[in-house]
């Protein structure tokens, strides 16, 4: 029983040391490059005021160990995101990517449970979470960092973010469950988690979709893709350091 158990752990040890041996394997493999198909407002729906801002603000958040991205749901979806049917609308969306265990209420709670996640791709999940107040308020213990990208840049985000989940019939995303805090949804992930493919790196290719050049062998922890998004390259700038309310709005 011992022998098999080790011939296990060292085959899903070698599977790991395969999928690394590349960048094409640490990617999630969606074509980051390509780009959505916006959503034309009916005439009636369309403001009368001037042209919209050429940038859009968004947001990195991150904590010890965990990233995501904080973009304004409008913007998304005049881009061509695909929402789950009935989300609703809302203000911002707080989104993030990774195991489906490390998501669910129960947690990473058995050794088996670990061992997955640490030696085998296991299913993924993308976090969508709507929000109507500013990112600090809703976040307030994560360090957050904000950045304005070009608003054209939106089709490529939506055409990378909808080919994370997978879809109905309906071609709208499948649902798996609610989100692990607020009044969201997680969103079966249409491809495998497995380490390094981890959040962070799905992070890293929002970013890249945005305009941003970051490495995901460099960003593999939340501290290092801090680090590179805060790059010259890259913009971001920290708004807020976490730990607790804000006292007074960073955000608009």
């Amino acid at each position: 029983m011992a022998i098999q158990g080790t011939r296990t752990l060292i085959l899903a040890a070698g599977t790991l040391a395969v999928l690394a041996l590349s960048s094409c394997g640490i990617r999630i493999p969606v074509d980051s490059s390509s780009r959505a198909v916006p959503v034309s407002k009916p005439a009636a729906t369309r403001s009368a005021t001037a042209p919209a801002d050429p940038h859009v603000l968004v947001w990195l958040i991150a904590d010890k160990y965990h990233t995501g991205m904080v973009f304004p749901y409008d913007w998304l979806l005049d881009s061509g995101f695909i929402p789950p049917e009935g989300f609703g609308k809302a203000r911002y969306v707080t989104m993030s990517w990774g195991n489906r265990d490390a998501y669910s209420e129960q947690g990473i709670d058995t050794k088996w449970k670990m061992f997955r996640v640490l030696f085998t791709p296991t299913p993924s999940v993308m976090e969508l979470i709507p929000s109507d107040w500013n990112v600090t308020e809703v976040l307030p213990d994560q360090r957050i960092w904000r950045k304005l990208v070009e608003r054209d840049r939106g089709p490529q985000l939506a055409a990378f973010l909808n080919g994370c989940s997978v879809k109905e019939a309906s071609g709208h995303p499948k649902v798996v469950c609610p989100s692990s805090w607020g009044k969201g949804v997680q969103l079966e992930g249409s491809h495998p988690y497995f380490i390094p493919r981890v959040c962070n790196v799905w992070t890293v290719q929002t970013i890249e979709a945005l305009g941003g050049e970051i490495n995901p062998w460099l960003a593999l922890t939340a501290d290092g893709l801090a680090r590179h998004a805060e790059d010259p390259r890259n913009g971001f700038e920290q708004v807020w350091p976490g730990g607790g309310k804000p006292t007074l709005p960073v955000d608009p």
